[in-house]
């Protein structure tokens, strides 16, 4: 039997979803971003995307849409030689690869085929939310753990893991670089964490989308590869964000359990995947230099932030394309500070993105985008803080 109150014309909500308020003057999220898309003059520094691409890509997905690649379906798993590509970037071998439709669908399959009812999977706050909304879809618990405080260095550490852990623990998400504060963790971290799901069969699933712009990075796959998933993505230092293609990588048994979840079987976009392709095959001519843009951008907003009382850098310099701008000490509301910004044609993001707990103490920027860009958001940020201080 039905439940009495079910009504098929106002059906309920099967999912819990990180509720986002929109904002000022906007009655939904979605047209607010319209608007920032569309609007040529805005200067991007909201959702962590990068900027800073010649046409090596967007020509090799010209020329895969004027040979009509795109009347065919790709293979659908993806294609061997960006997998094999993937797998060298990363430094890794004898691992598999499935290619999805962005890191974020990557992220999905890996809840949906490795948890249960009765687990629990630990994240940090803040963090990234969406992962926090799909682990609620299939596991029991999700176990958020503050690592908003300079002792812990702005991340999860191997000792918050053991004081929140317990026997139903299945899975820990390890955003490395952290969106959004860009710490990132040592080689010797992630050693202890490995030892850690070892002796207690738990999953590492490390995100590690924003690993190029690191000054160093290691991968926990080394380290415990028949327990960890690597989330791979091709929206960051790409710049290929609305072209939606990523990976997962792990060991061929995750990986067959990982397939089993897919729906999709008619495979990723074949256009980004010719773009992929060519990303990564000409990253070597272009990614230092990408590089250096970004170490000089944030140089700069640090040169600019230290001088103005109340508002400081909490993890400076980050190691990933972004980092956080804690406006607590100003009095500063975090959302008012983005509102007041876009009116300046600046679109940054406010901290209730990525922290329920933390939220309302910092703004989040990012600045993989043309240093003279960068420049105008150095000029207008003081004067926002003078206007909006309590």
């Amino acid at each position: 039997m039905r439940e009495k109150d079910f009504d098929i014309k106002h059906p309920k909500k099967k999912f819990h979803k990180t509720e986002r308020v929109p904002p000022k003057g906007y009655d939904n999220a979605n047209d607010f971003f319209e608007d920032m898309y569309m609007d040529e003059d805005m200067i991007w520094m909201g959702q962590n995307t990068n900027h800073l691409h010649d046409d090596t890509i967007a020509n090799a997905m010209v020329e895969a849409i004027k040979m009509n690649t795109y009347c065919r379906y790709p293979a659908p798993e993806g294609f061997s030689e960006l997998k094999q590509l993937v797998l060298e970037d990363l430094g890794l071998e004898d691992l598999e690869v499935l290619l999805t439709s962005g890191a974020t669908e990557s992220l999905y399959l890996c809840m949906q085929a490795l948890l249960e009812p009765e687990d629990n999977v630990i994240l940090s706050d803040p963090g990234y939310f969406i992962i926090g909304d799909f682990a609620n879809r299939f596991a029991g618990e999700v176990r958020y753990v503050p690592i908003y405080y300079e002792e812990n260095d702005y991340k999860l550490t191997p000792d918050l893991l053991r004081e929140n852990m317990d026997e139903n623990t299945r899975m820990v998400i390890l955003i490395d670089p952290l969106n959004p504060l860009g710490s990132s963790y040592t080689e010797d971290e992630l050693k202890e964490f490995a030892e850690i799901a070892k002796e207690n069969d738990l999953y590492l699933l490390h995100d590690v989308t924003y690993k190029d712009f690191a000054r160093e990075h290691f991968l926990v796959q080394n380290f415990a590869p028949d327990q960890t998933l690597t989330i791979y993505s091709f929206s960051k230092i790409f710049g290929m964000a609305g072209l939606r293609i990523g990976g997962v990588i792990s060991s061929k048994p995750i990986i067959d359990a990982i397939k089993n979840a897919v729906v999709n079987d008619l495979g990723v976009n074949i256009i980004s995947q010719y773009g992929a392709i060519a990303g990564l095959k000409s990253k070597p001519k272009w990614f230092e230099q990408m590089r250096e843009i970004c170490f000089e951008n944030q140089r700069l907003i640090h040169e600019m932030i230290e001088p103005i009382e109340g508002v400081f850098l909490p993890v400076y310099p980050s190691d990933a394309n972004m980092m956080v701008i804690d406006l607590s000490g100003a009095g500063i509301n975090p959302k008012e500070m983005s509102n007041y910004l876009v009116e300046k044609k600046l679109f940054t993001r406010e901290g209730e993105y990525t922290s329920e707990e933390f939220g309302d103490r910092y703004l989040r920027i990012s600045f993989s985008i043309p240093t003279e860009q960068v420049k105008v958001f150095c000029e207008e940020f003081p004067k926002a803080v003078e206007a909006l201080r309590k």
